[in-house]
């Protein structure tokens, strides 16, 4: 919890991001327990609600659960739907767009490859 608040994304959407980030990172496992509401409140300054809000869209997602009067728990199964997740962002924020503009400026499917092949080879 060391990351800052941006100003573009509401808060309760960045609270679950940034448990999503740390359960893909490995930081958080299945099982560990995540801080509290007011723990997230307290150390961002933010209404309790609005970390409530976040958590409980991971809920909803199967990615956290809750044990009643002791927390909120990373499920098992959390990292693969983090992952599967971000794959089809990834694929609707950053492929779609490069690929429709490699269309648009006449980019052949070969130097484009060629490009993603030299940057992933450098470890970029």
């Amino acid at each position: 919890m060391t990351e800052r608040l941006k100003e573009d994304q509401p808060i309760f959407q960045q609270i679950a991001e940034m448990i999503e980030t740390t359960i893909v990172e490995g930081e958080l496992q299945a099982s560990d327990k995540i801080p509290s509401t007011n723990e997230f409140a307290k150390h961002y300054q933010i209404n309790p609600a609005t970390a409530a809000k976040g958590i409980n869209l991971l809920v909803n997602q199967e990615i956290i659960y809750k044990k009643r009067g002791v927390g909120m728990f990373v499920s098992e199964k959390a990292r693969d739907i983090v992952i599967k997740k971000r794959k089809e962002q990834f694929y609707d924020q950053y492929v779609q767009p490069m690929l429709k503009e490699a269309t648009r400026i006449e980019l052949s499917e070969e130097q484009l490859t060629k490009w993603i092949k030299e940057v992933y080879n450098r470890g970029n």
